[in-house]
């Protein structure tokens, strides 16, 4: 069963590239205190992923913490090399945030993971986003399908 508005975020830690290595992060300690936009991608470097989704939340990061968000993430079911591989490409830092749920944990304990076999992709995360505050989920847009629809920066930002 999915997350839902209002329930509160799983404690699970994700990992960030530093450099020093790869570092677990919190996401209780993450979220404490704060409001913050997390999305998720099915995988770094993937077409829409990389063409439209983190892009978006580059361009749109001034707005996105205007409106009072304190912290945006990006999350993928990837090891931290490659998400750290793929925020350095795209610009990201100091915008984004690159977490990797590298063993799907976080998916599943939201209930937002997707079956990718057969694209060769093992389990991975649905497209999602969400707007957490102190933890637990204030706004959640989960694509229906296929696509970059109402995950977008543009649509989050609509909504906060």
């Amino acid at each position: 069963m999915a997350i839902k508005e209002g329930e509160a975020l799983p404690s699970v830690d994700l990992t960030e590239m530093t450099d020093e290595g790869p570092k677990p992060v919190s996401l209780s300690e993450l979220t404490k205190g704060k409001r913050v936009v997390l999305f998720a991608v099915p995988g770094a470097f993937t077409p829409t992923c990389s063409a439209k989704h983190l892009p978006g939340f580059i361009e749109q990061a001034g707005a996105i913490r205007g409106k009072g968000v304190d912290e945006i993430v990006c999350v993928s079911v990837n090891d931290a090399f490659v998400m750290g591989a793929w925020g350095k490409q795209a610009g990201a830092s100091g915008k984004v945030r690159m977490l990797a749920d590298g063993n799907g944990d976080f998916a599943r304990a939201l209930g937002l993971q997707m079956d990718g076999r057969k694209f060769g992709m093992g389990e991975r995360s649905q497209r999602y986003a969400l707007v957490a505050k102190d933890g637990k989920v204030e706004k959640l847009y989960v694509e229906p399908g296929p696509g970059l629809t109402v995950s977008s920066a543009e649509s989050v930002l609509g909504g906060l």
